[in-house]
């Protein structure tokens, strides 16, 4: 274990561009090898070198932390469809490390920084508070504790260095993504270098966090098969944030359940991440899978409130009117839209490029049948919304947060449900939000139910 994360520049520039050269050599080593034989062994080959190449990636983006991580956790979440299917799944299960198992810090480290924010010793605040890490992520590690009033607690504790750490990442991050170039060429990652940098520092604030938490506690309060555990405001500060205990499987535990069972957990997270954020204007745009918990109950607990946008009343009006001119194929409306909110210059030659980015990210919500998500469509939907912004009359475009939150939340929603393998009319749970339709699915019932013995 290490007491603090190292946040000298040159160090980590190193060890970035070092590995994303290690990462390049094997997959371009294991891409020759394919190319270069189409026999049995030929192939096997190819397909170590990968798996090689995916181990070397786990190492270094777990030890980085900050945003390098994110990047990590959000290829965990996602199947660009980059690698032969019968490799797949040992991909996806070792990008899946990034979850939740970041390598931990030691705990008189995470002691200190939570004492000096807390202000006080630990003892004062918690009764008793487990030196065992419950799950080391990418801005800090998790215990189990006990307050002095005698509730069981999660704790969520920043690693010490870490902001000079990942200020570190920020200047060297644009050469750390080629790291995600050789995974996923085309990829536009000075946009998401952009993102991340915008969005960072508001997650190194546990208090705003925790803010936000209370806030979707709030809205999913006795919800049926909901539940979002309350922040402890009054003894959670900038760099420590304490939360109301769950206990709960992980979801690689859950992709081996009954179809039935997967279906029933996909219409949830369709429900909370989609669905959610236009009934209650609070938008999550981070559901990668360390980020959700299946609780013997049958219910989903949501973690992770960092990545997180409130909406206006406005805000949703326009993310329901794209919506609605793309199910409808109603290019103008969709371009009109998007002029009205000053994203794009009016240009009728436009209209139609514009309307098949958006049906590429939503158009599996618009297919009138059951159907199950293809996860392999995250890398297709991303390249194509790379081309966009590339594109010649499309310099200028600058869309609006909530719909990049969303499509970024719809992404990697999407990369959930292809590793489910979750069948759904998902057009029947959109229309419930989009046009005000009844509930057609038991989920939908119950939660009409709810919303009806509450002041939502």
């Amino acid at each position: 274990m290490a007491d603090e994360v190292r946040g000298s520049r040159f160090r980590r520039a190193v060890t970035m561009t070092g590995a994303a050269a290690g990462v390049a050599a094997r997959t371009a080593g294991g891409r020759a090898l394919a190319n270069r034989s189409s026999s049995e062994k030929g192939k096997e080959a190819a397909n170590r070198q990968q798996i090689k190449a995916a181990h070397q990636l786990v190492r270094v983006l777990g030890g980085m932390r900050g945003a390098a991580m994110k990047v990590g956790q959000t290829l965990s979440a996602v199947d660009l469809g980059l690698v032969p299917e019968e490799i797949r799944p040992e991909m996806q299960e070792i990008l899946a490390s990034l979850q939740h198992s970041a390598e931990p810090v030691s705990f008189e480290a995470i002691r200190k920084v939570a004492e000096t924010d807390l202000g006080q010793r630990l003892t004062s605040v918690f009764a008793d508070f487990d030196p065992e890490p419950l799950a080391a992520a990418s801005i800090g590690q998790v215990h189990r504790a006990t307050l002095s009033d005698g509730r069981d607690v999660a704790v969520k504790v920043q690693y010490p260095g870490i902001t000079e750490a990942i200020q570190a990442d920020m200047k060297n991050l644009r050469l750390g993504l080629k790291l995600l170039n050789v995974i996923a060429p085309g990829i536009d990652t000075a946009a998401i270098a952009d993102e991340l940098r915008e969005r960072i520092a508001e997650e190194l604030d546990y208090e705003l966090e925790a803010q936000n938490q209370r806030a979707m506690s709030r809205a999913y309060r006795g919800h049926p098969f909901m539940h979002v555990p309350d922040a402890i405001t009054a003894v959670s500060r900038e760099r420590v944030i304490v939360s109301e205990y769950v206990e709960g499987m992980r979801f690689a535990e859950v992709k081996d359940a009954s179809q039935a069972d997967r279906n029933r957990i996909g219409e949830i997270l369709v429900r909370f991440y989609v669905n959610g954020p236009l009934r209650h204007r609070l938008l999550n745009g981070d559901p990668h899978p360390g980020n959700s918990l299946f609780m013997a109950d049958g219910r989903v607990a949501f973690l992770d409130f960092g990545f997180f946008k409130r909406l206006s009343e406005r805000e949703v009006d326009s993310l329901r009117a794209t919506t609605k001119a793309t199910h409808k194929r109603d290019a103008e409306a969709l371009m009109a839209e998007l002029v009205s909110l000053g994203a794009l210059e009016p240009n009728p030659a436009l209209a139609e490029p514009f309307l098949e980015a958006y049906e590429t990210i939503f158009g599996w919500i618009f297919v009138d049948e059951s159907l199950a998500v293809d996860g392999t469509k995250t890398g297709e939907m991303m390249r194509r919304y790379t081309q966009l912004r590339g594109a010649e009359g499309f310099e200028s475009l600058t869309l609006p947060a909530e719909h990049l939150v969303l499509m970024r939340a719809v992404m990697l929603l999407i990369g959930l449900l292809g590793q489910l393998e979750a069948e759904n009319r998902w057009l029947d749970i959109t229309r419930e939000w989009l046009y005000g339709d009844e509930a057609t699915t038991e989920l939908g019932r119950e939660e009409v139910a709810w919303l009806g013995t509450t002041a939502h």
